[in-house]
């Protein structure tokens, strides 16, 4: 008996159910306005970053072109063409983006912290003597005499409201000494992969 949906072709109608799994309007609406936000997130990111995500040329040419735009209106023109731009890319490319701001995100979240332990290790240097001898115990090859008259300094500078030069630059040095282990760390790493390469080999 002919399908009475499909007059008499003879079809069935379950060959067309796929249709109806298509998102419905809403849900388009939703994911064109989380691609529009996540190209957003790449014209407010460093162009170098921006540069070293992986997505197609003419995505990354209009986000580019976008964060050179200061005029008001080209660049709210410009931002929708990201959005446009943004909508051409397949399910695996938006998930690579993604994962890549989320990286960023990660990484500052680290930094910041990391900046905020260093400030309180200052802090602690210009309020407590022996927060000098335990950063001379984990780091002798200091300067102690200097150290001593930065610390000095940077509490006068406290005190009597001057320009934080002192207070600056202890700052730096216990950032420079954090960059020092980090490396220290990653070379320490390095050489105890390559020995456990060496005694695979063997």
């Amino acid at each position: 008996m002919p399908n009475p949906n499909r007059g008499s072709v003879g079809f069935q109608s379950n060959e067309f159910e796929p249709e109806y799994d298509r998102p419905s309007k809403s849900e388009l609406k939703r994911q064109s306005n989380e691609l529009q936000k996540l190209g957003e997130q790449l014209v407010e990111a460093a162009r170098d970053r921006v540069k070293r995500v992986e997505m197609p040329e003419d995505v990354r040419d209009a986000i580019l072109t976008c964060q050179s735009i200061t005029n008001h209106e080209g660049r709210r023109r410009a931002l929708q063409f990201v959005g446009k731009k943004m909508r051409t890319l397949n399910e695996e490319e938006v998930a690579v983006i993604q994962r890549t701001i989320d990286s960023w995100k990660g990484a500052s979240k680290a930094e910041t912290a990391s900046l905020h332990a260093l400030e309180r290790r200052r802090d602690k240097l210009l309020s407590d003597d022996t927060a000098l001898t335990v950063l001379l115990e984990e780091n002798p090859e200091l300067d102690v005499q200097h150290l001593r008259t930065l610390i000095r300094n940077a509490r006068k500078e406290v005190a009597e409201s001057k320009p934080p030069k002192a207070f600056r630059e202890i700052f730096q040095i216990l950032k420079d000494l954090q960059k020092k282990k980090k490396a220290d760390a990653a070379a320490a790493a390095d050489d105890e992969e390559a020995n456990d390469d060496e005694s695979d080999d063997e």
